[in-house]
């Protein structure tokens, strides 16, 4: 029962958007969950007014690209941590998990200075450098990869197969839940971000889906019209609801297994 009931505040938030999106000009501020005046014409509104298609899919290309690169540089680094003895390991790792306490608002400026050096402003090289390793990642992987037997890794060593033949082919596919947590995690926070893309974005072919809704609803004069903001931020949930029903087991695996951990 506490369960329902947690469950029910967790979706109205997304039945409301929903809902609103399917209402009329009139109905905008209504009270009333089920739209009185049922239309689609807000859905067609929203391509009509904003460059929407592009929006969804610049982010689908930086949540994309964020994604390979955060799975397969956290994954060697952690492979080299869990698996491998040198001088200065722990320092490394120390050094690795100190950035997670630095608060993402304390970099921006030092991000920005970097991205201006380079030229990436209002780039999709811009918007994707910050995101491309993954402390937290890092960390997921180490600990799983630390799991597993070293016996096993050192019967490949001995049969001839090389590192990264070892790390691919024994380990990763050990560890797959891991890193399907970390892909879909990644996945998520890439295609949600929206403090960076803000900043470093500046003409409407390169915003992604937060700022190009932030931007929309920046220039509404009405109030009948912020039915569209809610229509645009019900078209953006899409992704994620398909990637939830394809990856389900695989993420509510890989939290069990997190929480093991």
């Amino acid at each position: 029962m506490l369960l329902s009931v947690g469950s029910v505040g967790m979706i109205f938030p997304l039945v409301w958007m929903i809902a609103t999106s399917l209402k009329d000009s009139t109905g905008a501020f209504s009270l009333s969950v089920i739209p009185t005046g049922l239309t689609l014409d807000n859905y067609v509104e929203v391509f009509k007014k904003t460059p929407f298609t592009q929006w969804v899919r610049n982010s689908l290309v930086v949540a994309v690209i964020t994604t390979l690169s955060v799975c397969l540089f956290d994954t060697v680094i952690g492979y080299v941590l869990a698996k491998f003895t040198f001088v200065g390991k722990k320092l490394i790792f120390v050094a690795i998990l100190s950035t997670l306490m630095v608060p993402t608002e304390m970099l921006i400026i030092p991000w920005y200075l970097l991205t201006v050096k380079f030229g990436w402003v209002d780039s999709y090289a811009g918007i994707l450098f910050p995101g491309l390793i993954s402390a937290f990642g890092i960390f997921l992987m180490k600990q799983f990869l630390e799991s597993l037997p070293s016996d096993l890794l050192d019967a490949a060593r001995i049969d001839g197969m090389n590192e990264w033949s070892i790390m691919l082919r024994i380990a990763v596919p050990l560890v797959k839940p891991a890193l399907a947590t970390l892909c879909i995690l990644s996945f998520l926070g890439s295609w949600n971000a929206f403090i960076w893309p803000l900043i470093v974005t500046q003409t409407p072919e390169h915003l992604t889906i937060p700022v190009g809704i932030s931007y929309f609803s920046s220039e509404l004069k009405d109030r009948a019209s912020w039915v569209l903001v809610m229509t645009g931020a019900s078209l953006s949930v899409i992704p994620l609801i398909v990637l939830f029903f394809i990856f389900q087991k695989q993420i509510i695996r890989g939290i069990a297994l997190t929480g093991f951990k």
